[in-house]
């Protein structure tokens, strides 16, 4: 009975239940649109650094990470290497042979960070053929390398060009060869740009003497929500041979960076639950003192408190099912639809976004719990706020407030 007369409360007065209804609803948007904005920009800002170098997840040779030394490279045949890229939510594996080496041409020598690598297998991981900004790119057969445009400005070097790769190769072999250049490629980050030639993985293994022989795998997910699992079963693969490395703890600093900016955004959460708090008590307060009348003549008929107590905090239970189911829908298709077309920022973040190496996007993120818990939350604030309907009500005075109005 009490359900039912809560019920028929709400639309009794249509105007004010949709008003109280909306302070809810657009509180439950602007928390989830925020929300969402704020983990899928961490994701994105993620994804772009860990696609441009070393992956989600890693497998290198124990003690590689810290010494990044050709001799702890390591052997993965082509069959574990299937089984590992057969691992559910796994997009790419990259295998790299990696080392530092002189690089000159005429009179002018840098050091340089060597990768050899797959070129199709980069290119699903890392983009490196959209990157290429003269000549062409590499392919499975080719003795060609590509040159970093930072460093080929600082060599003068062009396409077509020979140089003149020197350094140490597995176990002190030494490493030389004179390669031609066959595209010039551009990186978004400077330290990048300004470091990195690749070749083809079998022209490196054997320009570092290390036939069939890598010094990382580097692993691409569909999201970052899979990476525990996906570590568990490569784990599973590899056993104990080889250290594996998520992307936390080869990146400490990104993980630092984002730390402290997600510390910023809950702050400025805080500030927003704090903000819609005050709209939904203002409103509840508001509401409450405008049915004075009302409920003194229902106590005066015999309508006990605690029934009125109940039908009120059931008549706020409604109120905020209402707001909040209709808010998450509406935020999800507005995160939905941010998250197939990010948002092009301008201005100083664009400066600032460009000045790391991202492209200046707000992208959105559609994890589940960002829609309950921002619903969760705003009904709670809803809830607390029915603490005043419940106090008014246990202390009203039926006279005065016949004679109120």
């Amino acid at each position: 009975m009490l359900i039912q007369l809560a019920w028929k409360n709400l639309w009794r007065n249509k105007k004010r239940t949709i008003i109280a209804a909306s302070s809810i609803f657009f509180a439950v948007v602007l928390s989830v649109f925020m929300r969402s904005g704020q983990k899928g920009s961490f994701d994105y800002m993620i994804h772009m650094t860990v696609s441009s170098q070393t992956g989600y997840i890693q497998v290198h040779g124990k003690d590689f990470w810290d010494k990044r030394s050709l001799d702890q490279s390591i052997v993965i045949d082509s069959k574990e290497q299937k089984q590992f890229r057969e691992i559910p939510n796994v997009t790419s594996v990259v295998p790299r042979l990696e080392s530092f080496s002189l690089i000159s041409f005429g009179s002018a020598t840098k050091v340089a960070s060597i990768i050899g690598t797959e070129p199709i297998s980069e290119d699903q991981m890392t983009r490196l053929k959209s990157k290429v900004i003269a000549g062409t790119y590499l392919d499975n057969t080719s003795d060609g390398i590509l040159v970093a445009e930072g460093l080929a400005r600082l060599l003068k070097i062009s396409v077509g060009d020979s140089i003149v790769l020197f350094g140490q190769g597995y176990q002190g072999m030494t490493a030389a060869a004179l390669l031609p250049v066959a595209g010039i490629v551009k990186f978004n980050f400077p330290a990048q740009n300004e470091k990195s030639v690749y070749l083809n993985l079998p022209t490196a293994q054997w320009l570092f003497a290390a036939p069939d022989r890598i010094t990382s795998l580097s692993f691409m997910i569909g999201n970052i929500r899979y990476l525990k699992p996906v570590t568990g079963e490569i784990r599973s693969v590899c056993g104990d041979r080889f250290e594996i490395m998520t992307w936390e703890e080869m990146m400490p600093e990104l993980v630092q960076m984002i730390q402290s900016k997600i510390a910023a955004a809950s702050i400025m959460l805080m500030i927003l639950y704090l903000v819609v708090g005050f709209g939904i008590f203002a409103t509840v307060m508001m509401f409450t003192n405008e049915r004075l009348r009302e409920f003194g003549m229902l106590i005066s008929i015999g309508m006990r408190k605690i029934r009125l107590i109940w039908v009120t905090f059931i008549e706020t239970i409604f109120i905020s099912f209402i707001g909040a189911t209709a808010g998450s829908i509406v935020g999800f298709i507005i995160v939905f639809y941010g998250m197939r077309h990010p948002i092009h920022l301008t201005g100083e973040t664009a400066e600032m976004m460009l000045s790391y190496g991202f492209e200046p996007l707000l992208t959105f993120d559609i994890t589940p719990a960002l829609f309950t818990d921002q619903v969760v939350i705003v009904t709670i604030i809803a809830l607390v706020s029915a603490i005043y309907p419940l106090m008014f009500i246990r202390r009203l005075k039926p006279i005065k407030a016949l004679h109120s109005l």
